[in-house]
């Protein structure tokens, strides 16, 4: 792919050219800071949150930011999921095909959100429990 074709891609990207101040706006007047902080987990959306000061810290800490834009892409825009190699690019990096159309944001709640953690951690747990063998280990 030539570097032509890699910016035209990342162009469709619903990242290309938004500010932080305006995406962080637009979760926070859908979501509101409780599902925020619920679903990413972060600091700034749980003490004192502002779009001031969340803007501040997102801008110079990069796996806060990261975190953000990911939600706004995949929970906010339900934009379709990263392959594993669009997924080692930043979010603002990534390549989407021409013409493809944001879908409505995904209904959140804090209870919907706890619940879904909840229920990956409980599969963690089974998926670890069971001896440390997982489908390649020790068997012909």
């Amino acid at each position: 792919m030539t570097d032509e074709e890699r910016i035209e891609l990342q162009q469709n990207n619903p990242l290309h050219g938004l500010k932080m101040e305006t995406m962080l706006q637009e979760l926070v007047d859908h979501y509101g800071w409780d599902i925020l902080d619920a679903a990413i987990r972060i600091n700034c959306f749980n003490t004192k949150p502002s779009i001031a000061s969340s803007v501040k810290y997102l801008k110079k800490t990069e796996w806060a930011r990261e975190r953000v834009e990911n939600f706004y892409l995949y929970k906010f825009k339900r934009m379709p999921k990263a392959t594993d190699e669009e997924f080692a690019l930043p979010p603002r990096a990534r390549p989407f095909r021409h013409g493809l159309q944001p879908k409505e944001p995904m209904e959140l709640t804090v209870e919907s959100i706890e619940a879904s953690r909840a229920k990956a951690a409980s599969s963690f747990k089974a998926r670890n429990s069971k001896g440390g063998r997982g489908r390649h280990s020790g068997r012909s």
